[in-house]
């Protein structure tokens, strides 16, 4: 039985592009596996807070040693890390904000990324725990950036994914989604296509 863990990260929510994609993605695939297990978070709505010292101090400190205050500082994490390391597959809704991936994907970037438990450091630098999952990024933008300099999207993501051992990356794009009515359907088109191809 496949695992999803899906993360939309839309301030608009169920009605963002990319989380329309995203969840169409996952009900095609639920088509073909009817026994999947879903794990879904729209991160705009689930109130991940940004790191902080003590957060970050409470998340390092082994389990049986944290205090009253560090278990409930680091509780959020721990949760966030379980479903991310429970996952087989990894699905992100993914608009672009001012060049970059929404503040609320970045928080939780940060609260996953946990040394000895999701990667560890070596001699030979840092080695990624997550190899052998999947990870479909459906990135949606109001212009058209792919290929370019000005996406900072792709290679962040990238890099985060491959930082935590993920290699395994798919991207599908529907760009210039606010330049026309005529490109925003064309790009919305391509990128049901693509998304029915690889959920098949």
């Amino acid at each position: 039985m496949t695992t999803i863990l899906q993360l939309n990260s839309s301030i608009y929510g169920e009605d963002g592009q990319s989380s329309r994609l995203a969840d169409e993605f996952v009900s095609q695939w639920r088509d073909r596996e009817p026994t999947l297990r879903l794990i879904r978070r729209d991160l705009a709505k689930s109130e991940i807070p940004h790191l902080s010292a003590q957060t970050f101090q409470a998340a390092l400190t082994p389990k049986g040693d944290r205090s009253a205050a560090q278990a409930a500082q680091a509780r959020l994490a721990d949760e966030l890390v379980d479903e991310l390391l429970g996952a087989d597959v990894l699905v992100l809704g993914l608009p672009m904000y001012n060049f970059g991936v929404p503040s609320v994907l970045k928080a939780w970037f940060d609260h996953v990324a946990r040394a000895g438990t999701t990667f560890s450091y070596t001699e030979n630098g840092p080695v990624g725990h997550l190899d052998g999952r999947k990870a479909y990024v459906f990135a949606t933008r109001g212009g058209q950036y792919a290929g370019t300099s000005s996406d900072h999207q792709v290679p962040f993501v990238s890099q985060f994914l491959s930082f935590l051992g993920i290699e395994d990356i798919e991207f599908v794009y529907a760009e210039g989604l606010a330049i026309s009515e005529e490109t925003r359907e064309a790009a919305l088109r391509r990128a049901g296509i693509e998304t029915t191809r690889l959920a098949a």
